[in-house]
């Protein structure tokens, strides 16, 4: 018995042995002078052809989009930037195959830097964990978090007074929010799914799931396309009619791709995000993914009054809100005392 084992056994291995030795061996490579560039760069680029194969043409694209090339160059003129996969569809004797490689295409300039100047401090409330802030009209929603005091809420900014509230669950942990045809959309952190509300009645209509994302953070849309952050490099865009997740951009600077974007807020094509845990937010191109700019708004929890049970780690900027009429933002953070209407100036 133990030699029909063992035969049998060394059969196996040859047979695994043998489909191992039919896959299909690498012809070409693409070659670049590393994996990370800037978006409209010129790159020189080249196919590796061990087998000295006859190509007879190639052409280079991402995301579907060919890429112009001329005299061993390519120039990296994507709409998308962030992880992309390069691709060269080569042609040589009387066939044609694909080939690809892993490279990061970066914004092309470096953020502009911009400070802030106080307009108007209003009261806030200070048991208002902060994660959704958003203008309607005249009117102020707000979203918060933690399990037990998690809210949706309409307000009248310039008392701080509840007009209505919708309290979540106590299980439920609550992120951002924002309001389109009619509809408030909420976030949840770690339950997986939003929630849906009439905006008038404050009546809660339906839930939606999360698709490849796995967690909830913040919520923006353009008037028709809904940006989702989840504290990975990805904002995603989902349908503002299914809430299916359908694309994404990829957050990056000139120098690397950036992650953390908490809460958003879109503004004329720039969605700005604040920073999960840090003073400051991002100015990011909505169709490119590019930082344009970063707001610092240091000091201002220097003009907040501190409870016993603050923590600077928790109790950080987040809330920012614009308001059209007025063209300010409106800013605050998480169970903040005041709520702090400000101008954002380029320094």
């Amino acid at each position: 018995m133990n030699f029909i084992k063992l035969v049998r056994h060394s059969f196996l291995i040859f047979l695994l042995a043998a489909c191992g030795g039919e896959k299909k061996a690498v012809l070409f490579e693409i070659q670049t002078e590393g994996n990370s560039f800037r978006q409209n760069e010129q790159i020189a680029i080249s196919i590796k052809n061990e087998k000295g194969k006859e190509i007879k043409g190639v052409t280079y694209s991402i995301d579907g989009k060919e890429l112009a090339y001329n005299d061993g160059k390519v120039v990296l003129d994507i709409p998308k930037l962030g992880n992309k996969t390069l691709k060269a569809s080569v042609s040589y004797e009387d066939t044609q195959t694909d080939i690809t490689k892993g490279i990061k295409v970066l914004a092309e300039n470096a953020p502009q830097l911009y400070t802030y100047e106080i307009v108007n401090e209003f009261p806030h409330d200070n048991n208002a964990y902060t994660q959704g802030l958003e203008f309607h009209n005249d009117t102020l929603y707000e979203s918060t978090g933690k399990k037990g005091r998690s809210f949706v809420r309409k307000v009248d900014f310039k008392t701080g007074k509840a007009l209505d509230q919708i309290d979540l669950d106590n299980t439920i942990f609550g992120e951002g929010i924002t309001i389109l045809n009619g509809k408030i959309y909420q976030l949840t952190w770690h339950s997986g799914m939003g929630f849906i509300y009439d905006l008038n009645t404050f009546e809660k209509l339906d839930n939606f799931q999360y698709g490849e994302s796995k967690e909830g953070w913040g919520l923006t849309n353009d008037g028709n396309r809904i940006f989702k952050s989840d504290g990975t490099e990805k904002l995603w865009l989902l349908n503002s009619d299914t809430l299916k997740e359908e694309d994404y951009i990829e957050i990056v600077t000139n120098k690397s791709i950036f992650d953390n974007a908490n809460e958003l807020e879109y503004v004329d094509g720039k969605i700005y995000a604040n920073v999960w845990q840090k003073s400051g937010v991002m100015i990011i191109n909505a169709d490119s993914g590019a930082i344009e700019g970063v707001v610092n708004f240091g000091g201002l929890s220097a003009k907040v009054t501190k409870g016993e049970n603050w923590s600077d780690t928790d109790n950080v900027l987040n809330g920012i809100a614009y308001h059209p009429t007025r063209k300010t933002f409106f800013v605050t953070g998480k169970d903040w005392d005041k709520l702090f209407e400000v101008n954002i100036i380029k320094k």
